[in-house]
């Protein structure tokens, strides 16, 4: 027996025959749907035998046919309106969603879908996860998006075929995550986002751990306000546009300075989190804007790092010529402060495997966790550089 829906694809059974025997077709109404029952023709007899279920009668084999084709509609309504039942289920809250039985930690899987490693940021982010889980004998399966937002869909979507206990999602964008959440969710995965949020109902994840990222773009505004007596004409180098983090650094600054009227961005455009990238962008909007530039506002250190390198090609002093400020606090950046060729950076601790793995243990346990943790930062001046330097673990 084949379901067909009234205005689907046309099936050759229907009102034919063949192999001697005519095709039975009746209209049946299942869940509002009317829907079609199609008995297909029985292959003729063998040579030399004859099919013992054959009726010995047209008029017994078509009431015999009739009742058969009535048994299975009835079964197959059923099924089909269980089927839609499920396909129209909504997901419930959080607190709704079957959970796994509490395993002993030695136990438990968890996958790890990273960005990628586009800065000296996110590789120590990388380096902090997997020695954190390494410490605690925890099995981690990572795998790294190289910056393609579907790459990550595609990691936890197998992560939730494999069955892991847990999820981890460092997302490089915040779009786009709803229905592999939802995925998540059914299955009674517990998922949590780290570095960055994404844009999705909150009951979605167990919670997230992130900087303040507006508090990081204020700091850096305020910073560049205090040194420039409120006058300054910026570039700004934003990280990738569909990111949360960029968006907030950047309402975080304009903030800032929005206080000080003689405070301008004259040129905003994103460098990808990069060196290289920032570099190249740098360069541009130097020849773009000769002469009008005193300070450079980059949304993380890297980017200020290639900007740094466009200055300095372009016959300037970073540091003095322009002022540059920056948001991370990586090692590079203080070995660039030491040289004065940064003036600041605002720190984003990239060390969230000890919280993480703490976190996770309680979400193991059964137990309830903040929906946010913020991981407090602070602003390092190049005048502190030498003496911190030895600190910095990345």
């Amino acid at each position: 027996m084949a379901f067909e829906s009234d205005g689907g694809a046309s099936n050759p059974a229907h009102g034919q025959h063949g192999n001697g025997l005519d095709a039975h077709d009746r209209s049946v109404v299942c869940s509002g749907v009317r829907r079609k029952a199609v008995i297909a023709p029985r292959p003729p007899a063998t040579a030399g035998r004859e099919t013992s279920m054959k009726p010995r009668n047209p008029v017994s084999r078509r009431v015999f046919l009739s009742i058969l084709g009535s048994a299975s509609i009835a079964v197959g309504c059923a099924r089909s309106e269980s089927e839609a039942e499920r396909a129209t289920s909504k997901p419930g809250s959080a607190n709704d969603t079957a959970r796994r039985a509490p395993k002993k930690l030695s136990e438990i899987v968890i996958g790890f879908s990273q960005t990628g490693a586009e800065s000296s940021w996110r590789v120590a982010h990388s380096k902090s996860v997997q020695e954190e889980a390494e410490k605690r004998k925890i099995q981690l399966l990572f795998a790294d998006g190289q910056n393609v937002h579907n790459n990550q869909i595609n990691a936890v979507n197998g992560f939730i075929t494999k069955g892991v206990d847990i999820i981890v999602i460092a997302p490089q964008e915040s779009l786009g995550w709803k229905p592999t959440l939802k995925e998540a969710k059914r299955a009674g995965i517990p998922v949590v986002l780290t570095s960055r949020g994404v844009d999705a109902d909150e009951d979605l994840y167990e919670t997230v751990l992130v900087a303040d990222f507006v508090w990081e773009g204020r700091q850096a505004g305020e910073w560049l306000a205090k040194q420039t007596n409120g006058s300054a004409r910026i570039i700004e180098l934003v990280g990738t546009p569909a990111a949360d983090v960029a968006t907030m650094r950047k309402a975080g600054f304009a903030e800032a300075i929005a206080k000080h009227p003689d405070m301008k961005i004259i040129a905003s455009q994103s460098g990808d989190f990069t060196r290289t990238k920032g570099k190249a962008v740098m360069e541009t909007l130097l020849s773009a804007h000769k002469g009008e530039i005193n300070a450079v506002y980059a949304h993380n250190d890297d980017m200020a790092l290639g900007a740094i390198q466009a200055i300095e090609a372009a016959g300037l002093k970073p540091g003095k010529d322009i002022l540059v400020v920056s948001v991370d606090a990586v090692k590079p950046a203080f070995e660039a402060m030491i040289e004065g060729k940064l003036n600041a950076t605002v720190e984003c601790s990239a060390v969230h495997g000890p919280l993480l793995f703490d976190t996770i243990e309680k979400i193991a346990r059964g137990e309830k966790v903040p929906k946010r943790t913020i991981v407090p930062g602070k602003v390092f001046e190049r005048d502190q550089a030498a003496a911190l330097i030895s600190t910095r673990p990345y």
